[in-house]
């Protein structure tokens, strides 16, 4: 197995596993600390990435084919939506909108777990304060 095959299957799993503990779980509100340390995870992972191979992989990665065009729309049809269903949660906390939709629409899932890592911090400095 070569290390991308790795570091692939371990997504998987990684992402399993979340999933799952979301159907388990009964919060109320998200972890800010969990949503912040995977942020920085994947924010240096496409550092290592564009170190390596530079931000035109990013390009060339999605218009070789189908399938890196279906990755593309499906990356753009998933930070739309996560952005549409967390907004108002956003606006309800005092957040500005307009640099965190900047940021998600530039850096995809690292400005989206940046924005709710905020979020869930405000939300329950809220609920401490209430």
């Amino acid at each position: 197995m070569t290390t991308l095959e790795i570091v692939w299957i371990a997504s998987l799993a990684g992402g399993g596993f979340g999933l799952l503990t979301i159907l388990a779980a009964k919060r109320e509100t998200g972890n800010a600390a969990l949503a912040a340390l995977l942020c920085g995870a994947f924010a240096a992972y496409t550092a290592v990435q564009i170190a390596s191979e530079g931000v035109v992989g990013f390009f060339t990665n999605h218009t070789a084919n189908l399938t890196g065009l279906q990755v593309w729309i499906d990356l753009i049809m998933c930070a739309v939506l996560a952005l549409f269903f967390i907004a108002p949660r956003a606006r309800a906390a005092g957040m500005n909108l307009l640099p965190w939709t900047l940021l998600v629409g530039c850096t995809a899932s690292i400005g989206l777990l940046a924005m709710v890592a905020r979020l869930f911090w405000l939300e329950r400095r809220a609920q401490a304060a209430a």
